[in-house]
């Protein structure tokens, strides 16, 4: 009994903030940002849009999807570190809001990892048969905890959510592999505050090392080759970061997602959110293998391997 994905969707925020915006804002300008981090402008969602509208949106999407209804929905798992507020979670507000009344909730935090830690959690529930689906959700509105005075993180960051239906999928196809991990060590690197706090350089060559060698370790753990894949959906962290695990699997650029450049980095939000993209765009087919990479704070990291379709 496999686990894979049955419907997926995404949602953001209709404003747009650019580089050129950022420039009024903080000291910087958009050649700056965009040769060293690949954005050129992100989703801002306003004042009376929260984590679980985005959620919401994005949730409804996912489950039409899926043609599945929410009351078929067993479980609903919220990756998140913006929360609307500690309690009660996004999950339960979720559930509450889309009438999945007969669904467990629960929020995880494993900051930018933290969609890959919601697969993963999804897939055990789906494969011991205690849930026939799960909803995962990885939703963000950074723009509240984001210092818009310090220029090494305000041009980082977007806001939006991405969503996925999982359940049984076909021999041969859902997840094949994945890796979670931690490094408690490097808490200190990427936190908050009250607003994100970090130290660029050592996340970057954490990222760096630990993306690339993540997506080589669910590869073979699946028993497959770099050439075996399809495509690699990596967290919209920073095009460098990106690029060193695409070399490292020695995929041509066009099998890359990148959508950075529109939406900047949205945190849990991220990997959904391309997946959701490149689905609609065609790029994602069945039978593709597809890997999924992210890092984030804790310091936490994932990789899935999964071959896509139902």
């Amino acid at each position: 009994m496999n686990a894979g994905i049955l419907g997926i969707g995404k949602a953001l925020p209709e404003k747009v903030l650019t580089n050129h915006d950022l420039e009024k804002i903080v000291d910087t300008n958009d050649e700056w940002i965009r040769t060293r981090t690949g954005i050129e402008e992100r989703r801002i969602a306003s004042d009376d849009t929260d984590t679980s509208d985005l959620a919401y949106e994005a949730a409804v999407e996912a489950l039409k999807n899926a043609n599945i209804s929410a009351e078929e929905i067993g479980l609903i798992l919220v990756a998140t570190v913006t929360p609307d507020r500690p309690f009660p979670t996004v999950s339960c507000m979720l559930q509450e809001r889309l009438g999945a009344k007969n669904a467990a909730a629960m929020d995880l935090s494993a900051a930018c990892a933290g969609f890959m830690y919601g697969v993963i959690t999804a897939k055990q529930f789906i494969e011991s048969d205690s849930y026939k689906y799960v909803l995962v959700v990885g939703a963000e509105k950074l723009s509240k905890i984001t210092d818009w005075s310090d220029r090494n993180t305000a041009v980082l960051f977007g806001d939006g959510a991405g969503a996925v239906v999982m359940g049984r999928v076909s021999e041969g196809r859902g997840i094949l592999s994945f890796e979670l991990g931690a490094d408690g060590t490097g808490a200190k690197h990427l936190y908050q505050d009250e607003f994100i706090i970090m130290n660029g350089r050592e996340v970057f060559k954490f990222a760096v090392r630990q993306m690339a060698d993540s997506s080589v370790n669910v590869i073979e753990k699946a028993g497959l080759n770099k050439e075996d894949v399809d495509f690699l959906i990596p967290h919209q962290a920073n095009i460098r970061i990106m690029e060193a695990s695409r070399q490292r699997l020695g995929l041509p650029d066009e099998k890359m997602s990148k959508t950075i450049k529109k939406y900047g980095n949205t945190s849990s939000a991220s990997i959904p959110i391309a997946m959701a993209e490149e689905f609609e765009a065609g790029k994602i087919k069945d039978d593709d293998i597809i890997v999924m990479v992210g890092f984030g704070g804790g310091l936490t990291w994932g990789a899935i391997a999964l071959r896509w379709g139902k």
